[in-house]
């Protein structure tokens, strides 16, 4: 079959649910009187003790047998020590056959190919993977192929039933003897929890892992202690040094400053750059820089943003108490400043990711855009965004909210440079489409800047702009000039990974390479 973004696939995939093709971006609805799936009732008596000796115990507690599906948060990022400390824990126990669903795979998972390679684990559904990781899911299959969702439509998974945590384990910064958890506080910080409340709202049983365990109650809370069946003190959760790593960095680069500058110039002729306008920046380093490019335009046209959303970064709370930003909605922390900020500012809110991003509800905050920034691996004639794979077909990337922002926004703001290295990143047709280019409407380059044809609005406000404007194919051109044609890959038929849209819809299929 072939779906509305032109990718071909079977009409079966072993290990896949029923395919249906994506359609387009808001064709697909709930199914006719659908209704949010729960965890298993439980009750906790006065008197009970939820606090644990051992991570062993808790597996034990927990009834985690052959074949259930488990969850972490990727909150900690690169510092994340729970995941792989738990699975080790679990495989000792002989525990095989477990569906992997955290929130995202980081570098530091590395770790888990043997006990996929063992048995343990036999299939993942995750938001990105990276790494040798993602070398090795690449070109191992495994007994089903992973699927790739964004946050939104991790969300929209867990909620409609379709993705079932038996066990969720959450890293937990700060938690008290009886369960409350929060971000904010303790050795390993992180910020917002935004992630991890979805798989303790949803799991059949949420095991706290802590290495701040304090007296009853905390403040803040984030995740309510009627959501946790068991707490773990340990020595050691996490390194919160290594949030601040990977796709999140502060750039010095003149290339991707000049790329943030024309972002922002965008932003300011686009039409929707008004007092009370919806903000959201991506963590690569064009997007984040163009919001330093931002502040001086916002100063001098005294304008302000009613709210910023999405993964939180140190710029955007330097706005917020600069009040340029009014209000800050924070699904995941990126930086110690906003951190920080979370802990301290009233008007840094966090939230879930049922309310950042997930479409099957009555209305997440990506839906209230008018602007994102947003990065990209490559882009296509059509629009169409890469954020997943490598030049080589590799898994490398992560969707996190990419589709979701996109679709909700009125301008969707893609930055990449027109060559990395000497590979060109506008191209004939992207390796793997993770974002429609029905829901991209900008992509600028260092070389100029394109807008979607089908959005003649943007470009008559782009005109007056002092824009380097030029159409998709023009750049395209220009960076087959530059680079060359990139040669075709040797790819198989073995599908290894599915792409869903944020609606479930199957967007793109991931095929082992020919090595």
């Amino acid at each position: 079959m072939i779906n509305a973004a032109g990718r071909e696939f079977p009409s079966i995939i072993a290990g896949y649910k029923e395919i249906i093709p994506y359609a387009g971006a808001f064709a697909t609805y709930p199914p006719a009187g659908a209704r949010r799936a729960g965890s298993v009732i439980k009750a906790n008596y006065p008197g009970t003790n939820k606090l644990l000796h051992s991570i062993d115990e808790a597996i034990e507690a927990s009834g985690l047998k052959d074949g259930m599906t488990i969850s972490f948060h990727h909150h900690f990022r690169n510092g994340d020590f729970v995941m792989n400390t738990v699975i080790a824990a679990i495989a000792r126990k002989g525990i095989k056959g477990l569906t992997l669903a955290p929130s995202s795979f980081l570098d530091t998972n590395d770790e888990l190919i043997p006990y996929f390679q063992q048995g343990v684990l036999i299939a993942a559904e995750t938001s990105g993977l990276r790494n040798k990781l993602g070398h090795f899911m690449t070109n191992n299959k495994l007994s089903k192929p992973t699927i790739i969702r964004s946050h939104g439509g991790r969300v929209r998974a867990i909620e409609s039933g379709e993705l079932k945590i038996d066990v969720a384990f959450i890293g937990a910064p700060t938690c008290d003897v009886y369960g409350n958890i929060n971000g904010v506080h303790g050795p390993a910080a992180c910020g917002s929890m935004g992630y991890a409340m979805v798989d303790s709202r949803m799991a059949d049983t949420v095991i706290a892992i802590t290495d701040n365990l304090v007296d009853h109650p905390i403040c803040p809370v984030s995740i309510p202690q009627h959501q946790v069946d068991y707490i773990v003190k340990v020595d050691c959760i996490g390194d919160p040094k290594g949030i601040s790593t990977g796709a999140l960095r502060v750039t010095t680069n003149p290339r991707d400053l000049h790329i943030a500058k024309l972002a922002a110039k965008v932003i300011e002729f686009g039409g929707y750059f008004k007092e009370g306008f919806g903000l959201q920046l991506g963590a690569g380093a064009a997007s984040v820089a163009a919001g330093r490019y931002l502040r001086d335009v916002m100063i001098r046209d005294k304008v302000a943003a009613r709210f910023a959303i999405g993964g939180i970064v140190g710029p955007f709370c330097d706005l917020l108490d600069e009040g340029l930003i009014d209000t800050l909605f924070d699904v995941q922390s990126f930086d110690a400043r906003s951190i920080q900020s979370l802990r301290d500012n009233p008007k840094h809110q966090e939230y879930d990711c049922n309310f950042y991003a997930n479409p099957w509800n009555k209305g997440p905050m990506v839906n209230k855009l008018d602007y994102v920034v947003l990065g990209a691996t490559e882009v296509d004639v059509n629009f169409n965004v890469n954020v997943m794979t490598d030049s080589n077909g590799i898994m490398m990337g992560a969707l996190g909210g990419h589709p979701d922002a996109s679709a909700g926004a009125k301008c969707t703001i893609i930055t990449a440079p027109l060559l990395r290295g000497r590979l060109p990143m506008i191209t004939d047709a992207v390796q793997t489409i993770s974002t429609p280019g029905d829901t991209i409407d900008v992509v600028v380059t260092d070389r100029g800047v394109a807008v979607n044809p089908k959005r003649q609005d943007l470009i008559e406000n782009l005109k007056g702009s002092g824009l380097p404007l030029m159409t998709i194919e023009e750049l395209r051109d220009m960076a087959y000039e530059l680079g060359g044609k990139p040669a075709s890959l040797n790819i198989s038929d073995e599908i290894v990974a599915v792409v869903e849209y944020r609606d479930g819809t199957v967007l793109d299929v991931v095929r082992r390479p020919v090595l």
